[in-house]
């Protein structure tokens, strides 16, 4: 039985967050909240596409159109949102045995792509998706060139001894040595939020750098995502000051060290402390796997390789018309962020 896409009305979208439980591949922004909130802060038209054999659907992609002067854009995840990886996922895909899995996501990415190309004939498309959809094999067999990307993801399975001793040594010395008395660390709430996302923008700031995530987008991420997912995790030194904070997702089995980290003047090592503790509070919760959020850029790797993580691997599929070709618009329309 062939497969067929088509965008999500109402009725549909009401089943939406059902289908992202069912894929192992859909992270925190796959949620009808996150898609809402990623085509409002860009400003971009959402297309949730569902696709279908029969009655029984079978796999998602939430894309995005955008116009950027004369060109229509497609997007999975949108530009500017701190959203590195969005994209396809198959559900139920756990289930099948390898021949069959990969039949479907081939009839379903095609599908897919023939929807995107009918319908919105974009100058341009960009999918992005999770390291737990590795198959972009029917991406390229449709003209998409596909490359890698990388993110850091530690197994939280170990016992905590085990874990700790898979750290660096440092990072051992500073969990084992630093007092106490000297720091405690607690959630937050969407004040704790605001100020962890303040000071990344500062550093950004700081850097010539742009940042985009703004105070309504963070409000938003914290009230209406889940209760209990979005976690602003605070360091505060033995003065009463907060010394340093990351904002953290949890969503099935991962927390996602989405931002936060940056350095002040405290005397504690402050981001040690923070992800150490990240680590060991979700793993008393049963989360097995903390994802660092990208490994992209060699200055912050050297930092989050302390903590024993695996190279995991995402991919970006890109396809251009003729005349997006003729430009060379990628870099122009897809800055990474």
């Amino acid at each position: 039985m062939s497969i067929t896409v088509r965008r999500a009305d109402d009725e549909e979208l009401d089943e939406w967050d059902s289908y992202v439980k069912r894929a192992e591949a859909a992270g925190p922004f796959h949620q009808r909240e996150g898609i809402s909130l990623l085509a409002d802060h860009t400003d971009t038209t959402l297309h949730p596409l569902v696709a279908y054999k029969g009655q029984q659907a079978v796999g998602i992609l939430p894309v995005f159109e955008e116009r950027k002067g004369p060109f229509t854009v497609v997007v999975s995840p949108p530009s500017h949102t701190e959203v590195y990886y969005l994209g396809a996922a198959l559900l139920d895909a756990d289930q099948l045995k390898q021949r069959k899995k990969e039949r479907r996501n081939r009839r379903f990415a095609y599908a897919c792509h023939e929807w995107i190309e009918e319908n919105l004939d974009p100058d341009l498309t960009h999918i992005r998706t999770v390291d737990r959809y590795q198959d972009l094999r029917p991406f390229k067999e449709k003209g998409y060139a596909v490359e890698p990307y990388y993110t850091y993801v530690t197994d939280l399975t170990p016992s905590e001894d085990d874990l700790l001793m898979e750290l660096s040594s440092d990072a051992r010395s500073n969990i084992r040595n630093t007092d106490e008395d000297a720091y405690r660390i607690e959630i937050g709430g969407l004040a704790e939020a605001k100020e962890i996302i303040d000071r990344v923008r500062e550093r950004h700031d700081d850097q010539g750098m742009d940042y985009f995530i703004d105070d309504e987008y963070v409000t938003r991420l914290h009230t209406r995502f889940p209760e209990g997912q979005v976690k602003p995790y605070t360091c505060w030194n033995s003065e009463g000051e907060m010394a340093g904070g990351i904002v953290a997702i949890e969503h099935k089995d991962t927390i996602y060290r989405w931002q936060g980290g940056t350095k002040g003047d405290a005397e504690i090592p402050v981001n040690d402390l923070l992800d150490w503790h990240v680590m060991t509070d979700a793993k008393s919760r049963g989360i097995e796997r903390y994802d660092f959020v990208g490994a992209n850029q060699r200055r912050i790797c050297r930092y989050k390789s302390k903590f024993a993580p695996d190279l995991a691997t995402y991919h970006g599929a890109l396809k251009r018309s003729p005349r997006a070709e003729a430009v060379n618009t990628a870099r122009t329309l897809l800055p990474f962020r």
